[in-house]
This record gives structure tokens, C-alpha cells and sequence, in this order.
């Protein structure tokens, strides 16, 4: 895995061989980084990493200049190793370690909100388990109006029909589909 682009561009990052994980590709992000970047400036966005595993999202934003970063992962290890690569290229990140659906619920009576929220949920997730986490993120105001939550998914993942569905890119076997606030 490596940082593609920002002051750590090109930095190679060695995962541990017993994470059981599935960091999103070089060829993914890139697109999915060429996105965000026509809509933001990455030194004034929030972000919020949801199923964080090696932290691989996070270390692209803080590398291209983003500050606030929240990761969100139940693993001890995963956390772990984020704590020390994040120390390593110096990212100041909120980390929690915690089960994303228990710390969506816990989001009910916070007043804060991202620009940007990222999901990479294990592939096997249910249909039904998508849907609560774009549920909950719309319901507890997560979201700033301009901002997006990109969900990675598999191929038997169909979010199209979901009333805050924006758009959807495949790169390789990926899909990213992207939600956003509806304003009515």
C-alpha cells in the first residue's frame, strides 16, 4: 500500500501480514481522490474514516493537506498500527476504536459535522446494513450540506435507489457510490 499523492507522496506503507484486510487500491483512490478534489480544498475539510482497517483513506487526506480526521475501527490492531503510522508521517488524528454502528448511535446528540464521510464496510456487510449507515448519518445531521459520504462496496451491492444517492464509479472490482443532502 502507498500514499499516492501531498507531502507524503510515494511513502510506502507495509500492513501487516495477519490483518485479514482489503485496502482499498492505488487505482481507486486515485480516482475517487481526482473527485473530491474538483469539489474541495482538502487543507479545510473534515473527514470522517468509517471502517478505517490500515487507515489507508486517512493517510491520502492528511498527505494532501486535510487537519480534522475522525477514524472509526473496532480492530485493537488496526488501531494500533494507525496510531503508529500516523505517528510516523506525523497526522494528528482523532482515533476511536469502537464498532461503527455503535458510534453512529452515539452521534445522535453530537453537534458535529463532516464534508466528507468514507465507508469501507467489509464486502460480505448486508444490503440492509448499508442502508442504516447512510440512515443514520442523514438522521443524526452528520453531513454538512455540501458535503458526501462515499460508501465502497462490491459488485452485489445495489445502492442506486436510495433517495440521497448522487452517483456511482467503478475502478477494477470497486464500486464508490456517493450520497449526498437532498435539499428540498
Amino acid at each position: 500500500m502507498r500514499i499516492i499523492s501531498g507531502k507524503n507522496g510515494g511513502q510506502i506503507i507495509k500492513i501487516p501480514k495477519k490483518f485479514k484486510l482489503r485496502p482499498t487500491t492505488d487505482r481507486s483512490k486515485e480516482g475517487i481522490f481526482n473527485i473530491i478534489s474538483n469539489y474541495f480544498n482538502y487543507e479545510n475539510l473534515i473527514v470522517l474514516d468509517l471502517f478505517s482497517g490500515t487507515g489507508n483513506i486517512s493517510y491520502e487526506f492528511a498527505s494532501r493537506g486535510t487537519k480534522n480526521i475522525t477514524v472509526v475501527d473496532s480492530n485493537a490492531k488496526h488501531i494500533k498500527f494507525i496510531k503508529s503510522q500516523s505517528e510516523k508521517f506525523n497526522y494528528k488524528f482523532n482515533i476511536i476504536k469502537n464498532d461503527v454502528f455503535s458510534y453512529l448511535k452515539s452521534c445522535d446528540n453530537e453537534n458535529f459535522s463532516y464534508n466528507i464521510i468514507f465507508a469501507d464496510p467489509p464486502y460480505d456487510l448486508e444490503l440492509k446494513k448499508y442502508e442504516a449507515i447512510i440512515n443514520k448519518i442523514f438522521k443524526f445531521k452528520m453531513l454538512k450540506i455540501d458535503g458526501i459520504i462515499i460508501l465502497e462496496h462490491s459488485n452485489k451491492i445495489e445502492l442506486d435507489s436510495i433517495k440521497t444517492f448522487y452517483m456511482k464509479r467503478k475502478y477494477g472490482g470497486c464500486f464508490f457510490s456517493f450520497f449526498k443532502n437532498i435539499i428540498t
